[in-house]
């Protein structure tokens, strides 16, 4: 239950983000630095690329070149994969 504050705060952080960030409109300067920032903390925190573009209202191309242009470095494909390397390491010593 203590974490409700929380919650409304970062919902209306992803709102504020949402508004500012009309689709289509032109992001530079300071604006996409920080947007960039914002995405990449996101990002290595597990959200998606998708979930990301749903919030930010943006395309999935744009926020994973935004994430490219940011240095991340992006998760290979297929979902929850944690756990699967450790095994083969395992396996293969």
């Amino acid at each position: 239950m203590g974490d409700h504050g929380n919650l409304t705060e970062h919902s209306y952080e992803e709102a504020r983000v949402a508004e500012t960030l009309k689709k289509g409109s032109r992001v530079t300067g300071a604006a996409r630095e920080k947007l960039a920032a914002e995405l990449k903390k996101k990002y290595d925190s597990g959200a998606s690329i998708r979930a990301l573009a749903e919030e930010t209202g943006r395309s999935y191309g744009f926020v994973h070149r935004m994430l490219s242009e940011s240095g991340v470095n992006l998760r290979g494909r297929g979902g929850a994969t944690r756990g699967k390397a450790k095994a083969a390491a395992a396996a293969g010593s």
